[in-house]
């Protein structure tokens, strides 16, 4: 097996206040784990399955935080995610809309992608990515042009 990343988590201070956060934003759905303070995230469809059929991304899970939420403008500590979405403009303004905070403004990266990062309302920081920049150029199209 490759060294692949296959699952993320995200902890959180109150996690009904994180669930509904991000099941609002990206439309993801939680299954709590019994009476563990331990949620399941299901990102949707082509997402890495529980039969191991591949997909395009992963799942998760939301953990009760444990200890003092991220001080703001401390600097990260431990990973952050980064989601691809389509209409990244879009999202970026809903997830200010829904009680997140910028932490990098939305910006295009020649040869990657329009990229900008959220403080979810715990805190926690996480990135959306699209391939397509502020222009209309769509970066991936453009690469397999190529």
């Amino acid at each position: 097996m490759a060294n692949l990343v296959v699952h993320f988590e995200i902890h959180a201070s109150e996690p009904s206040k994180l669930i509904a956060f991000y099941s609002e934003l990206l439309g993801w759905t939680f299954s709590q784990f019994g009476e563990m303070p331990y949620w399941s995230i299901d990102t949707g469809e082509g997402s890495i399955n529980n039969t191991g059929a591949p997909g395009r991304g992963i799942n998760g899970g939301l953990t009760e935080r444990r200890g003092p939420r991220p001080e703001t403008g401390a600097p990260v500590n431990g990973c952050n995610i980064v989601v691809g979405v389509d209409d990244i403009d879009a999202l970026f303004a809903k997830g200010l809309e829904l009680g997140a905070s910028e932490a990098l403004p939305l910006d295009d990266m020649q040869g990657i992608g329009r990229v900008g990062y959220l403080l979810d309302p715990d805190g926690n920081v996480f990135g959306l990515i699209s391939p397509v920049l502020s222009d209309g150029t769509n970066v991936m199209e453009r690469m397999a042009e190529s």
